[in-house]
């Protein structure tokens, strides 16, 4: 079966558009592995550059890189014939003027070949199970580990996984990466590669997908926001999306019904937490991918620009954000059942959801303050939750509320014990009630008269067990 689509490409500096022919993964898998490679670069050829190697970089945060480790590594690359290079979101950094977090480079050799060469040396190598995909892992003077993977095409794709074939051509890896800004190389001299002008979309801060956007989504629907996420670190304008990006996204949101719920939070986390967080999630809603990723069929958009207008400065917390989202706890259930959240933000969400309305009280923050101290979960937390709703409804009284020490409960359970309450669970309930008694005081009660409350404690505990029996 083969795919035809329409594809805008630059050869130097004008833009022509050509009709290619591009075959489905299916037809591609029962090609030889010599056919698979020279129909990959035919289809490639147009859209890519005639001589990648671009310029060179000599900057403080590239020259800072080369550790006692990462020479040695070179060293041991040179000397055995194999080329290495930086790949993806660090060439992206470094031509950012940023010095990268995190190093991972690609190379010729193939994982039997760098197992081979690391055995010799006596270099110990972690985390084989990386070696399927080409990535070996070795530790450098028992200091430093470099994740290296060796070129390679995908062959088969489910839309999650793929099944690989080595490869010495370094266009043919750089066509399968996602994004043009991140299909880039850079050789240890400072030499830059760039197959598919992913510099010159950095330059514009334009996001764009290496070759046909309908394909590198195909081979996993990840990508999909993957997209909206570097468009929040890159892009300069918050809805500057290109039309035929959007709707190639629109076409396979449903793809993302596949994908692990952890996943798909990771990639969520990172936008909520973002540039353009707000005006992002309204374009991920327009594109139809909300029902895949645990949102409801029509999320509360209204309430997400309201939400994200008045408080996107306050630097809030990606549930806090996504839950402008929601109508009812019954929503924020689901979210948490597919997204898989951490018990702390599935407790956020389900917080956000009952407490952002109003609150009113003569002192703006004491229903807020009693809420802390009434939780049954750690008060620390529900603090954090409390401060997440002031953030919210954008409070003039957030810095006061941090600032605000929960106060001592006055009571012990010595206490109580001395009083005739028997210890155990039973202890807990009382406590709690006594606790409620003192936060509804506005936690004025001291121990005495908190204590003289006891007797109506127990009677109305009595009575409520009488009930239940």
């Amino acid at each position: 079966m083969l795919f035809v689509s329409k594809c805008t490409f630059r050869l130097r500096q004008c833009k022509h558009v050509i009709n290619y022919i591009y075959t489905n993964y299916a037809t591609l898998s029962n090609l030889s592995p010599q056919d698979r490679i020279q129909y990959l670069r035919k289809m490639a050829r147009p859209n890519a550059r005639e001589n990648p190697m671009i310029m060179k970089l000599d900057t403080p945060e590239f020259t800072s890189m080369f550790t006692d480790e990462l020479q040695t590594l070179m060293a041991l690359f040179k000397e055995y014939g194999y080329e290495i290079r930086i790949a993806g979101g660090a060439v992206r950094d470094l031509l950012m003027g940023m010095k990268p977090k995190d190093l991972d480079f690609a190379t010729t050799a193939t994982p039997t070949e760098m197992k081979e060469m690391f055995t010799t040396e006596n270099v110990r190598m972690i985390n084989m199970n990386g070696e399927k995909h080409g990535t070996i892992t070795p530790r450098i003077n028992d200091k430093e580990n470099f994740e290296i993977t060796t070129l390679r095409i995908d062959v088969l794709t489910d839309g999650r996984h793929a099944e690989v074939q080595f490869t010495t051509d370094w266009m043919l890896d750089a066509l399968r990466r996602d994004l043009t800004i991140n299909s880039m190389f850079l050789g240890l001299d400072g030499s830059v590669y760039d197959y598919f002008y992913g510099h010159d979309d950095l330059k514009k801060r334009r996001i764009a997908f290496v070759g046909d956007a309908t394909t590198r989504i195909r081979e996993d629907y990840l990508r999909i926001l993957r997209y909206f996420r570097f468009y929040g670190r890159i892009a300069i304008e918050p809805n500057n999306h290109e039309a035929e990006t959007l709707k190639a996204i629109k076409e396979n949101a449903s793809g993302l019904e596949n994908i692990s719920g952890e996943r798909i939070w990771m990639e969520m986390k990172k936008i909520l937490e973002g540039k353009f967080a707000g005006e992002l999630m309204l374009a991920i809603v327009k594109c139809g991918i909300a029902p895949y990723i645990g949102l409801p069929d029509n999320p509360n958009t209204e309430e997400l620009e309201r939400v994200w207008k008045q408080s996107g400065h306050n630097n809030l917390n990606a549930i806090t954000l996504l839950s402008s989202l929601l109508y009812t706890q019954d929503d924020a259930v689901s979210l948490n059942v597919r997204l898989k959240l951490s018990a702390f933000e599935r407790d956020l969400a389900m917080f956000m959801v009952q407490h952002r309305g109003p609150k009113l009280h003569p002192k703006p923050l004491m229903p807020y303050q009693q809420l802390v101290v009434k939780a049954k979960s750690k008060p620390i937390d529900t603090k954090k939750m409390a401060l997440e709703v002031l953030k919210y409804n954008n409070s003039p009284h957030i810095d006061e509320f941090e600032k605000w020490e929960i106060p001592k409960f006055p009571v012990s359970g010595n206490m109580l014990k001395e009083k005739g309450v028997e210890g155990g669970r039973f202890m807990g309930v009382v406590m709690a009630e006594l606790r409620q008694v003192w936060a509804d005081g506005e936690f004025k009660l001291g121990a005495e008269e908190l204590l003289t409350e006891l007797p109506r404690v127990m009677d109305m505990l009595a009575e409520r067990k009488k009930k239940k029996s």
